[in-house]
């Protein structure tokens, strides 16, 4: 394999791009991407690295050298797209859907297809999901403050929260989870089940089951999330008429749950998921080659070094 080389990787699997230069266009590779994966190129999303983040292809003219594209480099392509036959869709405009919230308003049959949201590849996924499923809108700005809620929690008790806990001393987490480019995980999401007083269930695409936060509290409200190993995504029910939305169900809704991990193990089985304990990363400061998501969090830690890229074969 020689020459310019990109490799591709989307739900249907992982494909190469070759004919490609340097001074090739980012609308030549957009092109090229839809070729290859039948999005159409001006619903063609593409993120790179680890964390994935999203590259800027507003500008059609730019070229791969422009925008730091090289040769060996590993895409990750997604489809941003609005659609009545999808169960996939991206609000662009940031506004609300209309929003059942009240659960004297909720339908115990749910006559509707339960729905995942997109929400930005921007390591804050997480909180913009939960954000999501209380507002009825895709609103990246709701992050820091819901960071605050988690960290005001952990100062709280440090001796509930300590580093046996949290795999590092109190004040260094806090301080880390703060900066926008930290990811949340377990530990955010039974925070924060805690604080809003109600259960988040989340479909893992992993292994295809449902990992329920705040499920021994006996709450009366739950949520759902959807996760694919690196990227959390609300779900939500999308009524048959096309009316309101729904994001908060009762906790002891089954017909939602049924659905919730029906989806599940739908993601499992077509592969739409990244084990992060398997595949391999380079790091992009020293070339050092680490196996999985925790090595990685382990180089960056001691060196500092903060670029990664998934070495594929």
């Amino acid at each position: 394999m020689g020459g310019f080389v990109l490799r591709v990787k989307t739900k249907s699997g992982q494909k190469i791009v070759e004919s490609l230069t340097p001074q090739d266009t980012l609308s030549k590779l957009k092109h090229k991407l839809s070729e290859l994966t039948g999005v159409q190129s001006n619903f063609i999303h593409v993120l790179r690295g680890y964390p994935p983040q999203a590259i800027d292809m507003s500008n059609s003219s730019a070229t791969l050298q422009d925008s730091n594209i090289l040769s060996g480099e590993t895409l990750i392509v997604e489809e941003k797209q609005v659609t009545n036959t999808t169960t996939e869709v991206e609000v662009e405009d940031n506004t609300a859907r209309a929003h059942i919230t009240d659960s004297a308003n909720f339908d115990e049959d749910c006559p509707g297809i339960l729905m995942k949201m997109v929400v930005p590849s921007d390591n804050s996924c997480l909180f913009t999901s939960i954000g999501f499923v209380f507002s009825g809108k895709v609103d990246p700005s709701c992050a820091p403050d819901m960071r605050e809620i988690v960290v005001n929690e952990l100062q709280s008790d440090p001796e509930l929260y300590n580093e046996s806990f949290l795999g590092k001393p109190n004040k260094e987490y806090c301080d880390w989870l703060r900066q926008p480019s930290s990811w949340g995980g377990a530990i955010e999401l039974s925070i924060l089940s805690k604080h809003y007083g109600l259960e988040i269930a989340v479909c893992n695409s992993t292994s295809g089951n449902i990992q329920r936060y705040g499920e021994d509290k006996n709450y009366g409200q739950r949520v759902f999330l959807i996760f694919d190993g690196i990227h959390y995504d609300p779900l939500y029910l999308e009524s048959i008429d096309g009316g309101k939305i729904q994001s908060i169900f009762l906790a002891d809704n089954e017909t939602v749950y049924v659905q919730a991990l029906s989806l599940a193990q739908e993601a499992q089985s077509s592969h739409q998921f990244t084990d992060v304990n398997r595949f391999t990363l380079k790091c992009i400061d020293c070339d050092v080659k680490l196996s999985g998501s925790e090595a990685a969090q382990k180089h960056a830690k001691e060196t500092g070094h903060r670029k990664f890229g998934e070495v594929i074969g």
